[in-house]
């Protein structure tokens, strides 16, 4: 599996943002997206998601599910933490189980692998922020899908989180798994750089 673009242009409320763009990364691989704010690193995972449209450019994923499009076999994980205050912390996970078509016993599971067994049954809406990121990030055992996007993952996370996220990055890696990531920090794990903005 190889995920590419090339020549991407990436244009927002008439301002151009970055142009001739071109990365790559192959099963195994992770790709740390770097640059400063507004260099355009949530923008491109989401192009890769099929959320936006590059203005010029192609991105090409060979090797995947031949019947199922790129963002069908990725998980976008955007830098906010999409939950329901008052649903609680199983009832979140289900929810996008459901929506993304996992397997109804993969929710305890997935929780436990990022350390909320104990807050199974708390409203999301009274954890932490790193309990809260931690819950996001538990979307991707919940549902496998080989491509992983995405955006500033270990924030709020504290040191034992980071480093708990930082194996299952690895775990997935090993089972040939992609991921490409865009951070301001290390991600914890060796990965290739592509370097936005700043005088690229």
């Amino acid at each position: 599996m190889r995920l590419s673009g090339r020549g991407i242009d990436c244009v927002r409320g008439g301002r151009e943002v970055f142009s001739h763009l071109d990365f790559d990364a192959a099963a195994g691989e992770a790709l740390a997206v770097t640059g400063p704010n507004g260099a355009g690193k949530t923008s491109l995972l989401r192009m890769i998601a099929g959320l936006l449209t590059p203005s010029a450019g192609s991105i090409d994923l060979k090797g995947g599910e031949a019947e199922l499009t790129l963002p069908e076999q990725a998980h976008y994980l955007g830098h906010r933490d999409a939950l329901k205050p008052a649903l609680s912390v199983a009832g979140n996970l289900a929810f996008w189980r459901d929506f993304f078509g996992g397997e109804p016993g993969d929710t305890a599971q997935s929780l436990a692998a990022m350390g909320l067994d104990h807050a199974i049954h708390l409203p999301a809406a009274y954890l932490s922020a790193g309990q809260r990121r931690r819950l996001s990030l538990a979307r991707l055992l919940a549902v496998k899908r080989p491509i992983w996007l995405l955006d500033e993952p270990a924030s709020a996370l504290d040191s034992a989180g980071q480093s708990l996220f930082a194996g299952l990055m690895r775990d997935h890696l090993a089972r040939g798994g992609l991921i490409v990531a865009a951070t301001h920090g290390p991600l914890g794990i060796e990965a290739k750089q592509l370097r936005i903005g700043g005088g690229q």
